[in-house]
């Protein structure tokens, strides 16, 4: 599982962006999101450029956590 730092989430709305823009790439990825913490963990095939550029494009910081 690939996990992520991502600055900015505060909501529902966020975790909800996020888990989209993650599995518009690959419907079958498991994500989870941690507002608190300001994670989110992927259980994927892809390549963790890929799901930080998608994290991105959603408009929130993301780095390797």
């Amino acid at each position: 599982m690939q996990q992520f730092k991502v600055s900015g989430m505060s909501c529902g709305h966020c975790s909800r962006a996020v888990t989209q823009a993650i599995q518009a790439l690959e419907p079958t990825a498991r994500v989870e999101v941690d507002l608190a913490a300001g994670l989110v963990r992927v259980e994927t095939s892809l390549e963790a450029e890929r799901i930080e550029a998608a994290i991105r494009e959603e408009g929130y910081q993301v780095e390797p956590a």
